[in-house]
């Protein structure tokens, strides 16, 4: 058999190329379906993978910024609290400026210019501030000068009182505790009194550093009143122009709000001095009229002005007041505070606020905690301003809502 017959053996012709063809392609086409799912399921877990990764950068995002913020609350409480002094003499000085502001416009319609009428009422209100100081160190004088007159019905009023205390005391000790028979002697220790001196000595820093902020308030105030306009465009102006509309609002806002805050106060604080004043004239309280209007303006002081206006009116009573008027001074002055905080201060100042009962309560815990006494007089303007500041930023609204007493829908 030579090559040709065997090549022609070999090969059929080109049908049998064909069907050679066919049957691979059916072959490949059998084992496909197979090798779908294969490839299917690698993408479904790399899928999964790739979720799972992407949650858990999520969640890492979401962990560090939370973080974040907590570092940044905790760095701006103890910067408001080392800068104690600074922010509240400015604050204090922003509600001072308001206050004399309305002066400062009634002088501009009399065609003062006015840098000249702030000038004019500052040195006013320093000058009614010295008198009233004056007054109130000449009252104090008087009043230590007449002291020792009280001096013995102060000692028994204070010796029967301790002598009822001592009596309670010693019968719930001999009820708890059984009786010892031999008592060890208890060592007594005398120590001398701190004299003034020694306490202005040991406090001279703080003493001059609290100077030193009031020594600023007049010139801050002055500054405030005379560039009023300059200081309200440029604050505007500080913002993009997209926002300065919602700044300007918002500054408009917050000024009318500490502006009709004031004024409520003011109102409240002398209708309460008129009542004091009156129960202390009849009671035959010595400088009734200036003792009355302390603790009427005491009186609005939250939570801590209801100790402090007791004390005026029982100190300078102490010769003339007896069971009766020291109980008629302190439901005097008792009810006052409650009628104050709870009928008018919710019916006059509430509706300018507009600000949540526990809002407020823990404004005026946090910023007596950080500030003190300053603190609870600063507390409500600054959460007032707060929750202005909430309403017109989109994303603190839902905060603004919590701080008010309204619920929006």
């Amino acid at each position: 058999m030579d090559v040709r017959s065997i090549l022609a053996a070999d090969y059929s012709g080109p049908g049998d190329l064909n069907k050679h063809a066919i049957t691979s392609n059916e072959t490949r086409e059998a084992s496909h379906p197979q090798n779908q799912f294969t490839e299917h399921s690698g993408s479904v877990a790399v899928a999964q993978q790739a979720a799972e990764e992407v949650e858990t950068l999520q969640g890492s995002i979401k962990a560090g910024t939370v973080a974040q913020i907590v570092v940044a609350i905790i760095a701006i409480i103890g910067l408001i609290y080392l800068l104690k002094l600074v922010l509240v003499t400015t604050l204090a000085s922003i509600l001072l400026a308001y206050v004399l502001e309305p002066a400062v416009a009634r002088l501009m319609r009399l065609r003062v210019p006015r840098a000249v009428g702030a000038l004019i009422t500052v040195c006013a209100a320093l000058f009614l501030a010295v008198g009233i100081s004056y007054f109130s160190y000449n009252r104090v004088l008087d009043f230590v000068d007449e002291l020792p007159r009280y001096s013995t019905t102060l000692r028994d009023t204070l010796g029967s009182i301790r002598a009822k205390a001592d009596r309670i005391a010693n019968q719930a000790r001999s009820v708890v505790e059984p009786p010892k028979e031999h008592q060890k002697p208890v060592p007594v220790r005398v120590e001398q009194s701190q004299g003034l001196t020694e306490a202005i000595s040991e406090n001279s820093s703080t003493i001059l550093d609290v100077l030193l902020a009031i020594g600023f308030v007049p010139f801050l105030v002055y500054f405030m009143l005379a560039s009023k306009d300059h200081v309200h465009v440029a604050t505007v102006r500080l913002f993009p122009k997209e926002h300065r509309l919602v700044a300007h609002r918002t500054v408009g806002r917050i000024s009318g709000m500490i502006r009709s805050y004031i004024l409520a106060n003011f109102l409240v604080g002398v209708g309460n001095a008129l009542v004091c004043g009156f129960v202390f004239w009849y009671l035959n309280i010595h400088y009734f009229y200036f003792i009355g209007a302390i603790s009427g303006f005491v009186t609005l002081i939250p939570y801590l002005g209801v100790f402090l206006a007791v004390i005026p009116p029982l100190a300078s009573g102490l010769g003339a007041l007896h069971k009766a008027g020291i109980i008629t001074v302190l439901v005097t002055v008792v009810g006052m505070h409650a009628v104050t905080m709870n009928l008018i201060y919710p019916k006059v100042i509430g509706p300018r606020l507009s600000l949540n009962p526990l809002a407020v309560s823990l404004s005026l815990l946090f910023w007596s905690w950080i500030w003190g006494a300053p603190g609870l007089i600063l507390a409500i303007p600054i959460l007032g301003a707060l929750k202005i500041i909430c309403d017109y930023v989109d994303p603190l609204q839902n905060v603004g809502s919590w701080l008010g007493n309204e619920v929006h829908r």
